[in-house]
């Protein structure tokens, strides 16, 4: 994970965090790719219809912040390229500390 994990504009909410995520649709493999303009970069190998990608991408964050996937739920930007996931269970600052164990 480069280190730009710091200018992740991520937002505490009740009960849990929101991550701002740039999605990108039709990778080659599912990953992380950084930080760009604030959100949380991830490409999917999924394709952007029917909801595959944001699923997806709910999987991956799930799988690296290593928590339930039950806990990471779209809440807006479902039919566009940026996204806001929330997260339960966690805090902005711990979101910080698991992305900066991965890569």
């Amino acid at each position: 994970m480069p280190s730009k994990i710091e200018q992740l504009a991520l937002r505490d909410a009740p009960g849990g965090v929101i991550v701002p995520v740039k999605v990108v649709p039709g990778s080659s493999r599912d990953r992380v790719v950084g930080v760009l303009g604030g959100a949380l970069k991830i490409a999917t190998s999924a394709v952007a219809e029917k909801g595959r990608a944001n699923e997806a991408v709910a999987g991956l964050l799930a799988g690296v912040l290593d928590v339930d996937s039950r806990t990471v739920e779209l809440v807006a930007g479902a039919a566009a390229p940026r996204k806001e996931f929330f997260v339960a269970g966690l805090s902005g600052l711990a979101v910080t500390e698991r992305l900066s164990r991965i890569g």
